[in-house]
C-alpha cells in the first residue's frame, strides 16, 4: 500500500462540510468517489481538518492508502478530470507509511475575511462578511496579541463538541488590510482549532473594534472561561482553511 497526501482546494459553499455524509454532498465524498473510479475500489481517506458547511479551503490536505502505484505528477491531473469544478487537488506525494495527514500537522493557518466597502462588493460576497462599520484597528490588533500563545480556549468553542482538552497554542493572530480591494483579512495559525474556535475569535475582535467588547473581557475569557467575550460566530463563508503545515514535507 503506497500512502499519498493530496492538497487539496475548494469553494465550500456547494458543501456539507468536508467530511463525508450519507445523505448531503460533502468534499470527502466527491474525492473518495473519484478515488474509487481511478483505483477501480473505494478507498478512505483522512482529512487535515473537518471544515464546516460552506467554509472555504486553499491549502487542505489528506492522505488515503493506494492499492497500487501510480506517478504522484500525476495524481492530480486524474483526479481533477473527475472532481466538480469548485474541488481541485493541486499536489501529491508520496509519505511515510504511518503518516496521517491529521495525527501528523504541527500547525494549520486559517484567514477570515471581511469586506469593508460601503455596499457590498458583489464578486466577493461568497467569500468575504460584508462589515463597512468603523472599526478600530489599533485595538482589534491589542486584542488579538491577546489569542497568542497557550491557553485555555473553552470560551471560544461552540457547543456540541466533545473535545476534553481545550488547551490550543496560536503562534500568531494578525490583522492585514488590503486597502485597493477595500477588505480586512485576520489571520490565525495555530497547533489545532477547536470547534468553530476561529469564529468565534473573529466575532470578538469584530466587538472589539466596534467597541462593544473590551482587552479585559477577553482577557478574562482565556483565564476562567466566562462565555460572554466569545463571539458571535461569524458566518462560515468568511473562513478558509489556508494551508496544513507538517515537518519536513511539502
Amino acid at each position: 500500500m503506497i500512502n499519498t497526501l493530496i492538497r487539496i482546494s475548494y469553494d465550500g459553499n456547494n458543501y456539507n462540510g468536508y467530511q463525508v455524509q450519507a445523505n448531503a454532498p460533502t468534499v470527502q465524498g466527491e474525492l473518495e468517489r473519484a478515488l474509487s473510479v481511478i483505483y477501480k475500489q473505494s478507498l478512505r481517506i483522512n482529512g487535515a481538518g473537518r471544515t464546516d458547511a460552506g467554509v472555504h479551503a486553499r491549502g487542505q490536505a489528506a492522505n488515503y492508502h493506494a492499492p497500487f502505484y501510480i506517478n504522484v505528477k500525476k495524481i492530480p491531473y486524474a483526479l481533477n478530470s473527475l472532481l466538480p469544478f469548485d474541488i481541485v487537488v493541486t499536489e501529491a506525494g508520496e509519505v511515510p507509511e504511518d503518516f496521517h495527514a491529521r495525527f501528523a500537522a504541527t500547525r494549520k493557518i486559517y484567514s477570515y475575511t471581511l469586506d469593508r466597502a460601503i455596499f457590498p462588493q458583489v464578486m466577493k460576497r461568497l467569500y468575504s462578511l460584508h462589515l463597512p462599520a468603523k472599526l478600530d484597528l489599533d485595538i482589534m490588533s491589542k486584542a488579538a496579541g491577546l489569542f497568542t500563545g497557550s491557553h485555555d480556549f473553552r470560551a471560544f468553542q461552540a457547543t456540541g463538541s466533545r473535545v476534553v482538552d481545550t488547551k490550543r497554542t496560536l503562534y500568531r493572530v494578525e490583522l492585514k488590510e488590503r486597502t485597493e480591494e477595500q477588505l480586512l483579512i485576520f489571520y490565525f495559525e495555530g497547533s489545532g482549532f477547536l470547534y468553530r474556535m476561529v469564529r468565534l475569535m473573529t466575532g470578538s475582535l469584530i466587538r472589539v473594534g466596534l467597541g462593544c467588547l473590551t482587552l479585559a473581557e477577553i482577557e478574562a475569557a482565556l483565564k476562567d472561561g466566562s462565555q460572554g467575550a466569545a463571539g458571535p460566530t461569524t458566518p462560515a463563508y468568511g473562513l478558509c482553511l489556508e494551508k496544513v503545515l507538517y515537518d519536513h514535507m511539502f
